[in-house]
């Protein structure tokens, strides 16, 4: 496999992890009730991990076979990986062990849950766009 069609992989992974991300936006108007929002934040949650690690694995497999060069940007991707990461293990644990029968803390996990995706979406958002214009010339990193 060549480093364009792993590049192209990378790429249309991240857009469909875009996709996902903004489809998880509609869990918690969706789902009304506290064990189904727990099980909806689970399968969200392996999901998004699973897409990511994907993406993350076409993008390392791109810069080892095609010799790519370790530049600020592939840094700067690694990074918010593990950042994207993180905050969604925190988020699903922060679903995992509150207490969603109260109707008050129901509502409050249910608005973080709905921030904290909105935070995810802006990174991808503004990483795919910082590469699109690296990509035309606009951006050197």
């Amino acid at each position: 496999m060549e480093v364009t069609q792993m590049l192209a992989i990378h790429s249309i992974l991240v857009k469909a992890f875009l996709g996902f991300l903004v489809l998880g936006l509609f869990i918690p108007f969706m789902v009304k009730k506290p064990v189904g929002f727990k099980k909806a934040s689970f399968i969200y949650t392996m999901i998004f991990q699973a897409i990511a690690t994907m993406i993350a694995f076409a993008g390392i497999v791109a810069v080892f076979t095609g010799n790519l060069p370790w530049g600020i940007d592939v840094i700067i991707m690694v990074v918010l990986w593990a950042v994207m990461m993180y905050i969604e293990i925190k988020k699903h644990k922060l679903v995992k062990i509150a207490n969603l029968d109260n109707a008050d803390t129901f509502k409050v996990i249910k608005g973080a849950f709905l921030k904290i995706s909105v935070l995810q979406i802006l990174l991808v958002a503004i990483m795919v766009v910082l590469m699109i214009l690296k990509a035309k010339g606009v951006v050197t990193l």
